[in-house]
């Protein structure tokens, strides 16, 4: 664009120095017609301008179509220039605007690239942490289901243990009812004794006990009877049933809790046949105090022990 402006700024000071040089021309023509004028005679002036004039005609007729030929020449140049300049100016925009093309097309690549690269970092942190997620559900998951699984196998274990564990008098307990065990009758024998003397049996062994078995095999009792004695006896509070592992196997120590009275503490005691136990009394005349017989009946017994 500045050379074409330089180019017309050029043409336009050829074309005002033309025309300044036609100027002085006329002017010296002029100067020099009016110098002729003022000499001359009024008819000789006019012979001298049509002359002129003629001279000027012919010269004219020479000169104009030569001018013309010159000017169509010159035009025909500067037709030539400027189709050139034009045709070079159509070059230079093309290439300009082929360049200017070609950066933006390069720009909006680069931006594309660059908006591509940044949504594929966006997809590829989002994809990162889908996945974390995932891992970390997985995970989670696995922990939960190998708790599920540990805890399966833990109350499997405990089962199998409780099964283990689990003995005839447990079965008994759950079949019968508090009534059944609480009531429970040996025919043809007296429940009470059979009662004392298991107590006493299982008193000699105080605090230590003893298992279930070897008590029914001293008292001939079939398993299942002594269970259900074992059972009574523990209803009613006089022993305590301790579940331990014996050889391998689950069965119960018998250990005592309360001793039951029994007579032989009180026989040949001198109070039972005394005549006079009606008068007896701490703080009377009579009294176990100062009982003679009591004390010769005490004497003895320890003597006997």
């Amino acid at each position: 664009m500045k050379n074409d402006s330089k180019l017309g700024e050029k043409k336009e000071k050829k074309i005002n120095k033309i025309k300044e040089q036609l100027e002085r021309l006329r002017a010296k023509l002029n100067a020099s017609e009016n110098k002729q004028s003022s000499f001359s005679s009024k008819p000789k002036f006019k012979k001298i301008q049509a002359k002129t004039e003629q001279a000027k005609n012919k010269k004219f007729q020479v000169i104009e179509p030569k001018r013309k030929a010159v000017e169509a020449k010159k035009k025909e140049v500067r037709i030539k220039e400027d189709t050139k300049k034009k045709e070079a100016r159509i070059k230079v925009e093309a290439q300009r605007k082929a360049k200017e093309e070609a950066k933006k097309k390069e720009a909006r690549i680069k931006v594309e690239a660059q908006r591509k690269a940044k949504k594929a970092k966006i997809v590829a942190q989002r994809k990162a942490k889908e996945a974390k997620k995932k891992e970390a559900r997985i995970k989670v998951e696995a922990q939960r289901k190998a708790k599920e699984e540990a805890k399966k196998k833990e109350e499997e274990a405990k089962k199998k243990e409780e099964e283990a564990k689990r003995t005839y008098e447990d079965e008994l307990e759950e079949q019968l009812s508090e009534e059944e065990i609480t009531g429970f009758q040996l025919e043809k024998i007296d429940m009470d004794k059979m009662c004392n003397r298991v107590c006493e049996i299982i008193a000699g062994y105080e605090n230590e006990g003893t298992l279930q078995s070897e008590l029914w095999k001293k008292l001939k009792l079939s398993s299942r009877d002594g269970s259900r004695l074992a059972l009574k006896l523990e209803r009613m509070g006089m022993i305590t049933r301790e579940k331990i592992l014996e050889k391998q196997r689950w069965t119960y120590k018998l250990i005592i809790k309360k001793i039951p009275i029994s007579t032989k503490s009180i026989e040949g005691a001198p109070c039972l046949t005394c005549p006079v136990q009606s008068k007896c009394s701490i703080d009377g005349e009579i009294s176990p105090k100062t009982c003679q017989w009591i004390e010769d009946w005490v004497l003895i017994e320890l003597k006997n022990k």
